[in-house]
């Protein structure tokens, strides 16, 4: 059967141009640093962010271990939203191999203010840990793809220069923040001591994430890389498909907030969903299933069925995710398999 999977945007496969692009990559052994493709892709992002240099790791949740472990010692402790990604789903590796300590924040569609942050700072003392990261995720997946405000990350980059705490970004979905809001990816990069980013979800590279941020910082990250086993040879076959994705998939983001958004709304009008449309944002859905009776499974059953792949995210919760190889017409043809599937449960 032909699937339309919108099970998350990583799904997406490279197109035959990216394909070509891999194909025809100049490589060398970035371990060496001898690799001109993987160094272009790294100058490429630096300057998009705004920043001094930046690191191509294979996955966001290397990325985002990375920059925690390279500023941070064993002991401390990170303040983070309690849905956010590198508590929930990266295995626990902040904990387990980094030693950090999570100190949650009950955030509003993810994002939380310097108000919540300043009460959970620790002052200095022999018994307590320290606290020594704000950590932020935007866009926010487990919230629904919403934007963290502008304003409460300058006030919260404000809080942590008072208390000479390090902030970091998880931005595996920035660029979606940044072509929903207008906002520069520079300007969201200067508020942040480290930012990962992801260029395998919306932007449809097959692998690969990028760690950002200053020379010194850099320079120890790739220590840090390496420790972690992320030192990789002739990978300029793949950081070739990463300047493809940013220098042709970015914009096109547009197209899947519009069909993320297309899908909410007609979700929104059938029996036995429930959905905050203000939390579809970018191009991630998320609803519940409210009929009693029936469950998260017999719907992803019933869709998977009638040609349509959705992943379950949480007890009653299912979440949708719009990409590059979901067009307006499969959209159209979702809606439909959703109405139908609703109908018989109802």
């Amino acid at each position: 059967m032909d699937y339309l999977d919108l099970r998350s945007d990583t799904v997406t496969r490279p197109s035959a141009k990216m394909r070509q692009q891999i194909a025809a990559a100049e490589v060398g052994d970035d371990v060496f640093e001898d690799d001109p493709t993987v160094k272009r892709l790294e100058s490429m992002v630096a300057a998009l962010f705004g920043r001094e240099a930046s690191l191509y790791v294979p996955s966001g949740s290397m990325a985002n271990l990375v920059c925690l472990h390279t500023v941070s010692k064993p002991g401390d402790e990170i303040i983070c939203e309690e849905g956010c990604h590198v508590f929930n789903f990266e295995a626990a590796a902040a904990a387990a191999i980094s030693g950090l300590l999570f100190h949650i924040v009950r955030g509003e569609r993810g994002a939380f203010t310097a108000d919540k942050v300043r009460p959970l700072i620790r002052p200095e003392s022999l018994h307590s840990p320290r606290t020594r990261i704000i950590e932020i995720e935007n866009t926010h997946n487990r919230a629904g793809g919403t934007i963290f405000p502008l304003d409460d990350i300058r006030e919260l980059h404000r809080l942590a220069g008072e208390y000479n705490l390090k902030t970091h970004l998880d931005g595996a979905r920035i660029w979606n923040a940044h072509i929903a809001t207008g906002v520069p990816l520079a300007e969201y990069a200067q508020y942040f001591d480290t930012v990962a980013v992801c260029l395998s979800k919306g932007l449809g590279a097959p692998i690969g994430s990028m760690v950002i941020g200053d020379h010194d910082f850099i320079r120890e990250a790739r220590r840090t890389r390496k420790m972690f086993g992320g030192g990789m040879r002739q990978v300029g076959i793949l950081a070739a498909a990463g300047i493809y994705a940013i220098e042709n998939n970015l914009a096109r983001l547009a197209e899947d907030h519009e069909n993320a958004r297309r899908l909410a709304e007609a979700l929104a009008q059938i029996e036995g969903i429930a959905i905050d449309l203000e939390a579809v944002q970018t191009n991630i859905v998320i609803f519940d299933v409210v009929r009693a009776g029936y469950s998260v499974e017999d719907v992803l059953a019933g869709l998977k069925e009638k040609g349509v792949l959705a992943v379950p995210f949480g007890e009653r919760r299912i979440r949708c995710v719009t990409h590059l190889d979901i067009s307006r017409s499969d959209i159209d043809r979702a809606i439909k398999v959703f109405q139908g599937v609703f109908e018989t449960l109802n």
